[in-house]
């Protein structure tokens, strides 16, 4: 598995805010929907804080990862957890993902196989 992604999705599978805040700078952007596409660390913190919050408890695991080139990965994820008060939560997702130079995370889209949960 890349590296790069391997230590994001850990941070990411922390739910901590504070273990993500190193991979985003003011100029990230990334686009998780429903949410529109949104730029900045600050913003992009506060999203995913929102989304913590959504879950009793989630987890997030990497199947495939294909390199672009340029710094640019797709890969695959499959997502099991407890939504709150909604029950259980599984869905598979694939994610566009740029890193820069110094590793930090350019852009970031994930498109989901069901959306349904999300009306």
């Amino acid at each position: 598995m890349n590296c790069k992604i391997s230590h994001f999705m850990k941070d990411l599978n922390s739910l901590k805010t504070e273990q993500l805040e190193k991979w985003f700078t003011d100029e990230s952007i990334i686009w998780i929907p429903p949410s529109k596409e949104i730029s900045g660390k600050n913003r992009i913190l506060a999203l995913f804080r929102a989304i913590f919050r959504r879950y009793e408890n989630i987890e997030w695991r990497v199947s495939e990862i294909f390199p672009l080139g340029n710094g640019k990965y797709f890969y695959q994820t499959n997502s099991l957890g407890n939504m709150s008060g909604k029950g259980i939560y599984e869905n598979e997702i694939c994610t566009i993902i740029q890193f820069s130079d110094c590793g930090k995370i350019l852009y970031l889209s994930d498109y989901f196989k069901d959306t349904k949960i999300f009306n």
